[in-house]
C-alpha cells in the first residue's frame, strides 16, 4: 500500500523535445498534449475526493515529459496551480520527473520556491555508451552533477533505471545499480525496456538489429539490482511500466518483457530461491508449514500458486500451509512436528550479491 496519496499531472512530449529511441511519450502518458490549467484544476479537484485515507501526506505529481523542460513561464503556472492546492492545506507537497540535464541552479530555485519535495530523474541508464546510442542528449557525469545538486538543495532525489536498453547487457545494468547506491537517493523505479509503436527502436527491432529481453531475462537482470537496492535501504517503488489503454499488448507494445504484474514476477522468483535451498532437508514430508510477514505471502506462494505447486512438485510435500504474521518483515520460518528452519531474508540477500561478486 502506498505511503502517500498521490494525484497524477501528466506533462507529455511539451517539456521534453529530445526523442530518445525507446520512448513516444505520448503512448506512454495517452495523451497527444499537456494538460490546460483549468483541466488540470478540474482533475486535481476530482482526485482529491477519491482518498480515503486523508491523513496520508498527499503530493501533486508532475509526470510524462520532462518538467523541468517546459518554458519557464508555463513550469511556474503549473506550479502555481499545485500550490494553490497547497495553501488550502488540501495538499502537502509537489513531486515530478525530469531529465538530469534539465537541472540547475535556477531551476531548483523555483522549485524549491513553489515547494517541489521530490525529483525524480529518468537517468535509464550510467554506462556512457548506452546513453550514446538510446540518444539520451548527455552523458553520464550531467547525472552525477544533477543527482549531488538536488540533494544539496534539500530535494528528495529517486532515480529511474532501465534494463535492456539498445547496446545495454547484465553488467552494464549491475554497473548502473552500483552508480545508483553510490549516488544515494530516497528511491528508485526499475523499467524493462518495451518496444513502443512508432519509435527508432521499434524500427531497429524490425531490422533485427536490436532484440528486446524475454520476461525470463529481464527478471534475471531485475533481481539482484533489486536486491542490492533493498540491502542498501533505497526503496523499489516501481517494476516495470504501469498499463494503460495503450500500453499493453496488442495495443502500442509492439515487443519486449511486458508484465501487468512485474514486481510479483521478480519477487516470487526471488521468494522461490530462498526457500528452495531450505526446503530440501523438509523433502517427503506429510505436513510442512512456512510463516513469514503477511506482506511476504504472495511472493511465498507465487502468482497463481506457481511456487506452491513448485515446492510440493520439487520436494515431494503432501501438505503446505502458508501463514502470514505480523513478525518480522526479514524473517521466514519453516516447521514441521520435529523440524525448524529460520531464514535470515537480508542474510541470503547478502550471499547472493556475493556470489555474482557485486
Amino acid at each position: 500500500m502506498s505511503k502517500l496519496n498521490i494525484i497524477p499531472v501528466f506533462v507529455p512530449h511539451y517539456g521534453c523535445p529530445n526523442d530518445c529511441i525507446f520512448c513516444n511519450q505520448r503512448k506512454i502518458t495517452n495523451k497527444n498534449y499537456a494538460d490546460d490549467l483549468i483541466k488540470t484544476r478540474l482533475d486535481i479537484e476530482e482526485y482529491l475526493t477519491f482518498f480515503s485515507n486523508k491523513n496520508k501526506e498527499t503530493q501533486i505529481a508532475f509526470y510524462g515529459g520532462s518538467f523541468t523542460g517546459l518554458k519557464e513561464d508555463v513550469m511556474v503556472e503549473y506550479l502555481k496551480l499545485a500550490n494553490y492546492f497547497i495553501d488550502k492545506k488540501l495538499v502537502n507537497s509537489v513531486r515530478l520527473s525530469t531529465r538530469p540535464d534539465y537541472i540547475d541552479d535556477n531551476i531548483l530555485e523555483i522549485l524549491k520556491f513553489f515547494n517541489v519535495k521530490t525529483i525524480e530523474l529518468g537517468v535509464q541508464s550510467l554506462d556512457d555508451d548506452v546513453l550514446y546510442y538510446n540518444n539520451r542528449g548527455h552523458n553520464s557525469n550531467v547525472v552525477f552533477e544533477a543527482a549531488k545538486k538536488i540533494k544539496e538543495y534539500g530535494f528528495e532525489l529517486g532515480l529511474q533505471q532501465m534494463v535492456g536498453l539498445y547496446k545495454d547487457d547484465f553488467e552494464k545494468s549491475l554497473d548502473t545499480a552500483r552508480k545508483f547506491v553510490e549516488i544515494g537517493p530516497k528511491f528508485v523505479r526499475i523499467y524493462p525496456t518495451l518496444v513502443i509503436k512508432d519509435t527508432e527502436l521499434e524500427r531497429l527491432f524490425l531490422k533485427g538489429v536490436y532484440k528486446p529481453l524475454s520476461i525470463y531475462e529481464a527478471i534475471n537482470i531485475i533481481k539482484p539490482i533489486y536486491i542490492m537496492y533493498t540491502l542498501n535501504k533505497i526503496d523499489v517503488i516501481r517494476i516495470g511500466l504501469q498499463p494503460t489503454d495503450n500500453i499493453n499488448e496488442g495495443k502500442d507494445v509492439i515487443a519486449g518483457p511486458f508484465h501487468a504484474a512485474f514486481r510479483q514476477l521478480v519477487l516470487q522468483e526471488i521468494f522461490k530461491e530462498i526457500l528452495s535451498k531450505e526446503l530440501d532437508i523438509f523433502k517427503d514430508s506429510s505436513e510442512v508449514s512456512i510463516f513469514t510477514n503477511k506482506k511476504n505471502i504472495s511472493y511465498v506462494v507465487g502468482n497463481n500458486g506457481e511456487n506452491k505447486k513448485y515446492y510440493s512438485s520439487e520436494f515431494k510435500i503432501k501438505k503446505l500451509k502458508f501463514i502470514g504474521t505480523d513478525d518480522n518483515y526479514n524473517n521466514i520460518i519453516i516447521k514441521t512436528n520435529n523440524k525448524k528452519t529460520n531464514i535470515d531474508i537480508y542474510n541470503y540477500y547478502k550471499k547472493y550479491l556475493q556470489s555474482l561478486e557485486v
